[in-house]
């Protein structure tokens, strides 16, 4: 260990010489483009540096001599080695004793915690009026997770459901074995097939008409469900809840309350959904009956739902809806996209009430007014998979409404283009 070398190549032009680079820490292998460099000779004790420019090249070769230090430390190095190894040993034990006693102090329900949510955000262009808009329609962040084997939890929030932040589930599961589950919060209630997805869930772009204005509640109560297995899965939901919706619960008490009960028949390659609620929005009980049957085989979908809505002393006029769809999904081999499926979707619904009063006056009780008015829709596009699906989806959609003479249409809710990306985490 006499000297020790160190070579800064600068180089200008490539040089025609192929000849093997040599020096002290040099390579012998040849090296197309390098120049020979002149091996150092042991007269060179002292530092130096020197440039030397060959075959219009330049270098700059920099030699230190390291024997002044290798004779200091030469008695020494067996003690500096120990202590590195000392060292190197501490550490490792410090860090596994750091984690196993982080692995202690941590309790077992937030070893279980999960925090996932969706992000929804889309361009939407309207076709007759010209005009177009950015929206992210969805900005959820929920956590879930287990206190026990048998008691779990969830807690879910919106901060961007339509431009509003709503706590949307709040609630305590406890299931004391596989068929029996109680739940007892907030919660979206039992009732149809299209209103209980998920954001990430949906095939479109935009909810149909059952599962945004007809078949949309939320609400604080208490559910219990039980699953049979007679050759196939039967699983019943019913649940009692207040019919105070999301926000109105500090000063809310009735004397009644509301139900809402669902039976899922899971066949092979079919499942019937059938399903019943009642709400009271206002002095009008409100009582709706839905049925719906999907069919699934390989990559093709197709399912229907129709909904029947009935106010008491005939306070509005029955209401009906229906929504059938079938999607079919293309697995593509490239980097990006991973499945394309092109799918439609044809939705009805009569004029609508959600049962509330409205112009009420110290006489009067007020009137359920048409929120809704009649339509037709037909939605046709395509869903682009960047990963598994409802992971990571593109929603190109196009919507085509037909509305009843007089029908007014509102501002949302008319033909347009949807190009929607959603995310889920």
């Amino acid at each position: 260990m006499n000297e020790a070398t160190f070579v800064i190549i600068i180089k200008l032009t490539k040089s025609k010489c192929e000849e093997p680079c040599e020096g002290r820490l040099s390579s012998t292998v040849p090296r197309e483009g390098w120049v020979k460099i002149p091996p150092l000779t042991r007269r060179n004790r002292t530092a130096s540096c020197r440039i030397s420019i060959l075959y219009r090249n330049a270098f700059l070769l920099m030699t230190i001599n390291l024997r002044y230090i290798y004779n200091k430390v030469k008695m020494k190095k067996k003690t500096y080695l120990l202590m590195a190894l000392m060292m190197v040993s501490m550490g490792m034990n410090a860090q596994n004793s750091e984690k196993s006693s982080l692995g202690n102090d941590v309790p077992e329900f937030v070893k279980n915690m999960t925090i996932g949510g969706t992000i929804r955000s889309k361009y939407e262009y309207q076709t007759e009026e010209g005009e177009g808009r950015f929206e992210v329609r969805t900005a959820r962040i929920n956590v879930a997770g287990n206190v026990t084997k048998e008691v779990s939890y969830k807690a879910e929030i919106d901060l961007c459901d339509e431009g509003k932040i709503k706590m949307l589930d709040a609630y305590t599961r406890i299931k004391p074995w596989k068929t029996l589950q109680f739940t007892i919060g907030q919660e979206r209630v039992p009732f149809t097939i299209d209103a209980h997805r998920s954001p990430h869930q949906q095939y479109f772009a935009n909810r149909s008409f059952i599962a945004k204005q007809v078949g949309n509640v939320r609400d604080v109560g208490a559910e219990i469900g039980y699953t049979w297995n007679v050759g196939f899965p039967i699983v019943v939901n019913a649940g009692v809840f207040n019919g105070s919706g999301l926000t109105n619960q500090k000063d809310y008490w009735t004397k009644g309350v509301n139900y809402s009960a669902k039976a899922q028949f899971l066949f092979p390659n079919v499942n019937l959904v059938l399903s019943t609620q009642k709400i009271k929005p206002s002095d009008v009980t409100v009582n709706m009956y839905d049925a719906g049957l999907t069919f699934h085989y390989g990559g093709f979908i197709a399912e229907v739902e129709y909904l029947y809505k009935h106010y008491s002393h005939n306070a509005f006029h029955d209401v009906h809806a229906f929504d059938g769809f079938a999607c079919y999904d293309i697995p593509v081999r490239t980097r990006l996209i991973k499945k394309v499926s092109p799918l439609v979707r044809y939705d009805f619904m009569s004029d609508h009430s959600d049962g509330s009063r409205y112009n009420a006056t110290d006489d009067d009780l007020g009137e359920l007014i048409i929120n809704d008015y009649k339509r037709h829709r037909v939605t046709g596009g395509v869903t682009l998979s960047l990963s598994k699906p409802f992971i990571s989806d593109i929603r190109i959609n196009y919507e085509k409404y037909f509305y009843r003479e007089g029908g007014i249409a509102k501002p949302s809710e008319k033909d347009k283009i949807v190009v929607e990306f959603m995310t889920r985490f």
